[in-house]
């Protein structure tokens, strides 16, 4: 019995003439059942059971030694022997059809002799040991990570607990979720025997956590076929719906995408470029998801173009004859060659408009790169084999995210992660909201390094990223060279410099989680306010320094407040030409020795003297006041008013002022603004014995950490 006529939900086989993949016709498990049960009719000989599993795999690995299999086969069979699956069929079938659509894919051999036997120690009296001593520690391996925990033992936690323990074992080894995908891509083709609420519940794990593993690992063969079966489950009215525009296009007769397909053969045959060019029907979720897109479809909306060439070099130049023969789409162009996707994806995208409108996909790629998109990891053989000729770039490549490609920047990420997450029920929902995070952006550092972040990462997330859970002392960033705010979101290819505060008494701010994205940085820092409950209210006040400092500092201020000016301390002295006349220094600019002044006549027989670049400069002369030549006088003590800019931190303030009082620098006042975006602004006006000080006292402030820019008041 095929697994469709068990399955009501499964997508039924369209009429002659629908697009649809050249893949190996469905095996008839029914047979393999009763070649099972009638076992190898000589010793050593190859079972018939498993003949098309040899099949695939010698026209992939030509010289692979099927001895291990063999042996493999022999113990599952009789392990399993007498189980039943809900089907009907022998149970022996299912690791046959598990290891069929591995060999396919063109998993190498230890893959293969895994999957025959990964329900044995879950399901029967076979031992994780005697595994190990019949086929060595690779495969011993594999069976355990994809052995489900009993829920004996751990009750309703035994789903979480198993995908975390399927996970860290795909940490070390990415053919564990291999399997496990192919293992729920044969489930999900014979669900339809189970209960309808059975159902849903299994094809919802499988459409939040399994589909975007597949995705991050680049299985594209496997998720796209587990996309189609969720979406007969769980949206049958949709898939309903989405079926019939198929078959109506397919039972139309006008097959444009052929027709293109013929014109660029064409193009290409006369630019001399050998290329295969296929039609690649999309599949039942990619209509549906063209269709709400673009409304009504036409005949090339529901297949692409597929270009196979053998070098790297020929998919650019199919692109330039397609750009210069045919009408090109050029918002359609993305170069995925170049620019890898973060799940080894390697293509060119285009399109090419006919004279009627009909606009065709087109993807270029390598064999190799064809290979690797439809099976992902599974396309590397065995990754654990040193190769024989290493990538030059590999030792410059360590902090990338394509670095080691058995172990992508996002599962070491989710790996950091979850060890925090010691709760099964959280674990579980951080894993599905990670997983939902189907994009992925590189961001650099100062270094050179890279950063793999999900799309809509921020700064925040940035710093646990780089430092974990010391990025609780992070005071703020730079983005491509500009100070930026934590809360800032990252784009691909940007450079962010992450700012630390030195002495460590930064703490995270409970308005960070309104910005962190991914598990790893939300997870710290809500294990932090947790263990700093009383400390927590207080975290958005970052300029109030706590009491113990008000008597220690008798310099520091409280934020907003004023201190009455000293009138017995005296500005700088600046002559006016002017006889008579008192002399004041303007507040707006502060000028002191040796900025370049001028002065005004005002009312009451007072000259206001300012800088030469001040504002209100333009403002006197535009209202007629008297300008009056000035010069600065021998008197070395003055006063200024500095701004200073940072990060919103504990005792911000209070080091600040300190700073000021350690340079013998009197405070006259201080005004500290409310922090906006993480950021406070404070104006001192500051009576210096020296102006000579003034460089050394901003070089000072600048120094307090979580000060990024002090000036002069720009008023």
């Amino acid at each position: 019995m095929s697994a469709e006529a068990t399955n009501p939900a499964t997508p039924v086989p369209l009429t002659q003439g629908t697009f649809r993949r050249k893949t190996r016709a469905r095996i008839d498990l029914r047979r393999l059942g009763r070649a099972a049960l009638l076992g190898p009719t000589a010793r050593n000989a190859l079972p018939d059971a498993i003949s098309h599993v040899a099949e695939a795999h010698r026209a992939h690995h030509p010289d692979a030694d099927l001895e291990a299999l063999r042996r493999a086969y022999v113990l599952a069979e009789s392990s399993h022997r007498g189980q039943m699956r809900k089907s009907g069929e022998p149970y022996i079938t299912h690791p046959l059809a598990v290891t069929l659509i591995l060999a396919e894919l063109g998993a190498e051999t230890t893959t293969l002799t895994a999957s025959l036997l990964h329900d044995t120690v879950e399901d029967t009296e076979v031992t994780l040991d005697q595994v190990g001593t019949e086929f060595g520690a690779e495969v011993r391996y594999l069976v355990d990570g994809v052995t489900k925990l009993e829920k004996v033992d751990y009750g309703a936690a035994a789903e979480p607990e198993t995908f975390r323990k399927m996970l860290v074992a795909t940490g070390n080894d990415v053919r564990v979720m291999s399997i496990k995908l192919a293992d729920r891509l044969h489930n999900m083709r014979t669900l339809g025997v189970m209960r309808p609420e059975k159902q849903a519940r299994i094809a919802k794990v499988t459409r939040d956590v399994l589909i975007p593993l597949a995705e991050r690992l680049g299985v594209q063969a496997l998720k796209t076929e587990l996309e189609d079966l969720v979406f007969a489950i769980l949206h049958p009215e949709e898939y309903a719906t989405t079926r019939e525009l198929i078959v109506e296009n397919a039972a139309s007769g006008a097959d444009p995408l052929a027709a293109i397909a013929e014109d660029v053969r064409a193009v290409l045959r006369e630019a001399g470029i050998q290329a295969e060019v296929l039609i690649r029907p999309r599949h039942f979720v990619s209509v549906h998801r063209v269709s709400r897109k673009r409304g009504p479809l036409r005949g090339a909306d529901f297949g692409r173009l597929l270009v196979l060439v053998g070098e790297d070099a020929d998919c650019y130049g199919v692109l330039g004859e397609l750009h210069t023969c045919m009408t090109p789409v050029v918002s359609e162009f993305k170069d995925f060659i170049a620019v890898p996707k973060f799940n080894l994806y390697q293509s060119l995208h285009t399109a090419v408009a006919r004279g009627d409108g009909e606009v065709a996909e087109v993807l270029i790629r390598t064999h190799q790169m064809h290979k690797v998109a439809e099976a992902g990891v599974i396309a590397l053989g065995n990754p654990y084999v040193p190769s024989a000729a290493p990538e030059p770039d590999t030792e410059a490549a360590v902090d990338g995210e394509r670095a080691d490609p058995t172990r992508p920047g996002w599962l070491s990420r989710l790996l950091d992660w979850q060890e925090g997450a010691s709760d099964p029920d959280t674990f579980w929902s951080t894993l599905r909201e990670d997983l939902a995070q189907d994009r992925e952006i590189t961001v650099f550092r100062p270094d050179g390094g890279a950063l793999g972040l999900p799309e809509g990462a921020s700064c925040v997330d940035a710093a646990y990223a780089q430092y974990g859970e010391d990025a609780h002392a992070c005071i703020g960033a730079r983005v491509n060279g500009r100070l930026a705010t934590l809360s800032t979101v990252l784009g691909d290819g940007d450079t962010v410099e992450l700012l630390m505060d030195q002495d460590g008494s930064s703490e995270p701010s409970r308005e960070w989680l309104d910005h962190a994205h991914t598990p790893a940085a939300r997870i710290a820092i809500q294990r932090w306010l947790a263990a700093h409950p009383t400390d927590s209210t207080d975290s958005t006040d970052t300029t109030r320094p706590p009491a113990s400092h008000a008597h220690a500092r008798p310099a520091a201020l409280t934020a907003g407040t004023t201190e009455a000016p000293h009138p017995d301390r005296p500005e700088a002295s600046a002559v006016v030409d002017l006889p008579g006349a008192a002399v004041r220094i303007a507040g707006c600019c502060t000028p002191v020795p040796p900025d370049e002044i001028t002065a005004f006549a005002v009312r009451g027989g007072v000259v206001t003297v300012h800088r030469v670049d001040c504002a209100g400069v333009a403002r006197m002369q535009n209202s007629g006041r008297t300008e009056v030549g000035v010069r600065w006088g021998d008197t070395t003590e003055c006063r200024v008013t500095l701004v200073a800019e940072s990060f919103g931190r504990p005792h911000l303030l209070a080091d600040l002022t300190e700073a000021i009082a350690l340079e013998g620098v009197g405070i006259v006042s201080a005004t500290v603004e409310p922090p906006t975006q993480q950021r406070v602004r404070h104006t001192y006006t500051l009576q210096l014995p020296d102006a000579a000080t003034l460089p050394v006292l901003m070089r000072a402030m600048r120094n307090v950490p979580g000060v990024y820019d002090v000036g002069r008041a720009p008023r």
